[in-house]
């Protein structure tokens, strides 16, 4: 059943949502009736409610754009039984009416908005979705415009595990208040932002109290179990990344106390890599590798293994393995 308000709505443009249907059909031809009927349900009806709280004078503006919004959403498979995962629609559900106030005010940009970034998010291998809508649902009663939902969404996603989003999600937060900045980052103990950016801007394992951040991460595992890497993967440092290469396949690596991703890149800036690959020492005795003082254990054989390290990570790359094992370069 849906709420009263949202059946109103509907009832009054019955004529033009059944046309917007009938093209959903037309366009998609994934879309189904049955898929559609329950979002609005289960999904929409909840969103429809809490905007109806805010300004009953926006619900029928709100649910057009949010009908809309769902019909794409269904017809590209990305909510319903075809859906590869339910945290979109688990989305709509929880997160969506905790940002009433700005979906009233701006419906078509802010659903499209929430919907594009959970999507892309849960497709970066290794982020923690779950972690981005439940801080974005704790963080959403503090938002007040559209441009703060992004830039929140943004450094949340970076925390979730999108490591390439680090230096933006930086950079951005400087467009916040300052207190919103803070909460953002999970540092609601810092007096000052500033303060605050001078630590987390130089060192990319920071991650102070953090229980998601880690000084130590693993990425990458066999093609033929789902993974990235046909064949061990060869690693080469370039400044503050990595270039890599398996089999005929080669990718950036960004690292850090938040995640490690891969992304596309070509075999010239791999061959290139080797010219600007900073000089590192270290040694490799008794199943430690050694750094100066430092003693790192190893859970790889030590013949074929292979150390690089960029100005913040090392890495660590074995015959015997598919995954490279990172970790911090500094001790804290």
């Amino acid at each position: 059943m849906i709420s009263q308000a949202f059946a109103d709505v509907l009832a009054a443009g019955r004529n033009g949502f059944n046309h917007r249907v009938r093209e959903a059909q037309r366009i998609f031809p994934a879309f189904r009736a049955e898929a559609f009927l329950r979002f609005l349900e289960e999904g929409v009806d909840g969103v429809a409610v809490a905007v109806e709280q805010v300004d009953r004078s926006r619900l029928p503006a709100t649910v057009l754009a949010a009908y809309d919004v769902a019909l794409e959403l269904v017809g590209r498979s990305l909510v319903g039984p075809a859906a590869r995962s339910q945290v979109l629609a688990e989305a709509w559900r929880g997160l969506f009416p905790r940002l009433a106030r700005l979906i009233t005010a701006h419906p078509t940009q802010v659903l499209g908005m929430l919907s594009n970034a959970i999507t892309h998010i849960e497709g970066i291998a290794g982020a923690r979705i779950s972690q981005w809508t439940e801080e974005m649902t704790a963080l959403a009663p503090h938002l007040e415009t559209v441009e703060q939902l992004r830039i929140a969404g943004q450094v949340l996603a970076w925390r979730s595990g999108a490591a390439h989003f680090r230096a933006g999600a930086i950079a951005a937060a400087a467009a916040l208040p300052e207190a919103l900045a803070l909460r953002a980052f999970g540092a609601g103990d810092w007096s000052s932002w500033q303060a605050f950016r001078n630590d987390v801007e130089h060192d990319p394992w920071w991650g102070d109290d953090d229980l998601h951040a880690m000084r130590e991460r693993r990425v990458g595992s066999f093609s033929g179990f789902g993974g990235q890497f046909a064949t061990p993967p060869e690693i080469r440092a370039a400044g503050e990344v990595f270039f890599v290469k398996s089999g005929d396949r080669y990718f950036l690596l960004i690292a850090d106390a938040y995640g490690a991703v891969l992304q596309p890149a070509g075999a010239d800036e791999f061959e290139h890599a080797i010219v600007v690959q900073p000089r590192f020492d270290y040694s490799l005795r008794d199943g430690m590798l050694r750094v100066g003082s430092r003693r790192i254990d190893l859970d790889v054989p030590e013949p074929g293994l292979a150390v690089c390290a960029s100005a913040a990570t090392i890495a660590i790359a074995s015959p015997y393995t598919h995954a490279i094992r990172l970790l911090a370069r500094g001790e804290r």
